[in-house]
């Protein structure tokens, strides 16, 4: 039986570019190996079912035809009134049990979002609306996102849009590569 990767004699890299010192055993990313090839295609399989991200969402708004879901905003009155996605819904969290029935259609996948990265909102009603029968993805970085990508959005006083963040989106492109 060879060597494992918890085994102080594991190979730890190949090729002349490797640093010697950056071993399973040393190096903090590979104190636990990866997963196996076929693990991980399932684990991101997983979680592109799961979520999508704000310029996929954006992209598939901006088309000329009907997107195939709809995005649920799902912060609170005063949140949406800060800003929120043009044509999203709005249904708080606490609300959705009691009010989804009577504005979404469970044969039209939903999409929530929440302020951003940091906020747990859109998992929790992604969650409250798949107990529900909703298909359902939850748009990662949520509203933050969406605006530090320079996409508009509207407020109680009209649209805005700010100009994209340089960290979030291509400076010089509409398209990051992804």
């Amino acid at each position: 039986m060879g060597p494992t990767a918890t085994s102080p004699t594991a190979p730890t890299a190949v090729g002349p570019a490797a640093p010697a010192a950056a071993t399973p055993a040393t190096s903090p990313v590979l104190r636990v190996a990866p997963a196996a090839p076929a693990d991980a295609a399932a684990y991101f399989r997983a979680s592109l079912v799961f979520h999508a991200d704000v310029s996929d969402v954006a992209a598939a708004l901006k088309a000329d035809s009907d997107p195939g879901f709809v995005v649920l905003d799902s912060r609170s009155t005063e949140s949406w009134d800060q800003g929120h996605i043009p044509g999203a819904i709005h249904l708080p969290t606490a609300l959705i049990a009691e009010q989804a029935g009577q504005l979404l259609d469970k044969n039209v996948p939903v999409v929530t979002y929440c302020w951003g990265p940091g906020c747990n909102g859109a998992t929790r009603a992604a969650l409250a609306l798949a107990e529900l029968g909703y298909q359902v993805k939850e748009m990662l970085g949520g509203f933050e996102y969406w605006a530090r990508e320079g996409f508009a959005f509207e407020t109680w006083q009209g649209t805005e849009r700010r100009d994209a963040d340089s960290l979030t989106s291509p400076a010089e492109s509409a398209d990051c590569g992804c």
